[in-house]
């Protein structure tokens, strides 16, 4: 497939966007298979402080790239590009990767309360960090014990205590904070569902991605699929790519 043009006849630049409990290190392999295909690729840094600050981030970021930008978020990545995108101005498309897709008013913890897939509340650790005014703020990480089985199912043990020790813990905010006006109303979406996810659980994510009229591409694996399937992720993107050309 040659690369993919947009309405102005420029090709879209592919934005991943990590999710919690993560960073950017999670897209290396996709990163790799888009490059190979001559498809232009950046990983946008997500703060994980909130739903209002990190949409606020990722939207400068998104919309600091020339030229049309194809957005891809996994898990609260999903969120934050729901948030972010119109905020850019140059996002064409949107990409759920075994991602939230939240609608106007919903907050991540109520939409998880939803889940019986997800075992994710349960491995939840909480710690504490300063916020402003010398507020003591709330963020998770997830039980490195628990990691394995709710995180990363179908990567191996070694590789899974790897990203336990690495993961980035999450304000409470991002669970709580209220989505805005979500992009997938005005934008064309695609989603992977990852029919293993114990994460944000493959109910909610398959819920969500059919609520927002999303290509929906259904595969066995696990919340990292975009890890354990790289080539699920990368060829669902180039569909994007590819329709977005048309």
């Amino acid at each position: 497939m040659t690369q993919a043009s947009s309405a102005t006849g420029s090709a879209p630049t592919v934005a991943l966007v990590h999710g919690a409990f993560a960073d950017s290190a999670g897209w290396n392999d996709v990163v790799a298979q888009l490059l190979a295909a001559g498809v232009r690729v950046r990983a946008v840094s997500n703060p994980l402080r909130g739903i209002e600050f990190d949409s606020a981030y990722v939207g400068s970021a998104l919309g600091q790239i020339p030229g049309p930008v194809l957005a891809v978020g996994h898990s609260y990545g999903g969120a934050i590009i729901t948030n972010a995108a119109l905020r850019a101005g140059n996002v064409v498309g949107l990409v759920y990767v075994a991602a939230f897709a939240p609608d106007e008013g919903e907050a991540l913890q109520e939409i998880e309360a939803d889940s019986k897939d997800s075992v994710l509340d349960s491995a939840l650790q909480q710690w504490q960090y300063p916020g402003e005014g010398g507020q003591t703020e709330v963020e998770f990480a997830i039980d490195p014990e628990q990691f394995h089985d709710a995180f990363a199912a179908d990567v191996s043990e070694q590789q899974a205590r790897v990203m336990a020790a690495t993961q980035r813990p999450i304000s409470a905010r991002g669970f709580s904070e209220r989505t805005g006006t979500p992009a997938w109303r005005s934008l064309p979406s695609w989603a992977v569902v990852a029919t293993g996810d114990r994460a944000a659980g493959s109910d909610v994510v398959r819920r969500m991605a059919e609520r927002a009229g999303a290509t929906i591409t259904e595969a066995e694996g696990s919340h990292v699929i975009m890890v354990s399937r790289p080539e699920v992720v990368t060829d669902v993107v180039r569909q994007a790519l590819a329709a977005l050309a048309t």
